[in-house]
Parts: structure tokens; C-alpha cells; sequence
């Protein structure tokens, strides 16, 4: 299934910051909707800054038109201050984007276990995000930290305790 770019994307002035409040607000709405709409489809959680304004999500080469460094900053910077992105160093170079937050990924997950009747049994965190059994669900191949991230969420809810396991972690679900 190929991505399906909003209809912005091929209007050039959508690269460009608008000056107006009110229509900048729009237009960063637009990206970040854009911005994440694109790293779910393609599941990316990890984004290089420098990499980003060559990726096709900030450059449409059909109309040979890119969002300045400045602006994707903007950009993700909008996108942390709603919580879908993390800085991962202080110089902003490398961020953690956040499609879905740990929370839903979390009731995601618990929905899946109770599904399954595998309430009260202890699972792998393998088992959960790289599992035969996960191979159809859109938590497969989610990467370790938010995993992690999402099983506290359901700890704090009191659905489960983390539990380390020799040399592995796992989780038991309640």
C-alpha cells in the first residue's frame, strides 16, 4: 500500500512558513499531521534531522520544492510540544517521533492479551513485538523503547509488572 500525500503537499507555498498567525498555525498543523501520518506508514520512530529535509516527506521533488532546516525545526518542535517527539541528544540532531503515544500502544497491547485469553501469563518482550503469534498486529516490530515504554503505562494502570528473566525481559499481564 503506497503512501497518500495530502493535497498541500504539491501546493508550494506549503514549503515555505507563512508569515500570517493564523495561517501558519494551519500549515503547521498540516505537518505535523503530515509528519507523523508518514512515519507511521513507513513505521519510523527514529528521525536524523540532517537526514530529514532529503527524505521524501520534506522534499517533493515533483515540484522541486524542500522545507528549509528551519522549518522542519519548527516543525518538530511543534510535534514535542503536543508529545510526539523527544530530542535524543542537546543538540537536536536526533529525535524519537512518537505516532502514537506509549499509552495507546499500551491499551493496543492489553487489548491483543485479553483477546487471547493470556490475562495472568508472563510474556517475552520478543515474544510481544517480534512474535509468530504479533505477526498481524500493529504492535509487531515495535522497537524495545517504546515497548518499554508502553508496558509501564499499563504497569502504572496496575495490567501488568515488568519482570526481568535471566538475560531477558518480560511481562506479566493482569
Amino acid at each position: 500500500m503506497s503512501f497518500e500525500w495530502p493535497w498541500q503537499y504539491n501546493f508550494p507555498p506549503f514549503f515555505t512558513l507563512q508569515p500570517n498567525v493564523d495561517t501558519r498555525q494551519k500549515q503547521l498543523a498540516a505537518w505535523c499531521s503530515l509528519t507523523l501520518s508518514y512515519c507511521r506508514h513507513h513505521k519510523l520512530y527514529t528521525v536524523d534531522v540532517m537526514e530529514a529535509q532529503e527524505s521524501p516527506v520534506f522534499n517533493n521533488k515533483k515540484i522541486e520544492r524542500k522545507l528549509s532546516m528551519e522549518a522542519i525545526q519548527v516543525v518538530f518542535e511543534e510535534l514535542r510540544k503536543k508529545g510526539n517527539l523527544e530530542w535524543l541528544d542537546k543538540n537536536k540532531s536526533r529525535c524519537l517521533v512518537m505516532w502514537r503515544r506509549p499509552e495507546e500502544w499500551g491499551k493496543l497491547i492489553y487489548q491483543w492479551i485479553s483477546k487471547n485469553g493470556m490475562v495472568n501469563t508472563v510474556c517475552t518482550l520478543y515474544e510481544l513485538s517480534n512474535g509468530d503469534d504479533t505477526e498481524n498486529e500493529e504492535f509487531h516490530g515495535l522497537e524495545e523503547w517504546m515497548l518499554m515504554r508502553s508496558l509501564q503505562a499499563l504497569q502504572s494502570e496496575g495490567k501488568a509488572e515488568l519482570i526481568t528473566m535471566d538475560d531477558s525481559k518480560g511481562v506479566k499481564f493482569f
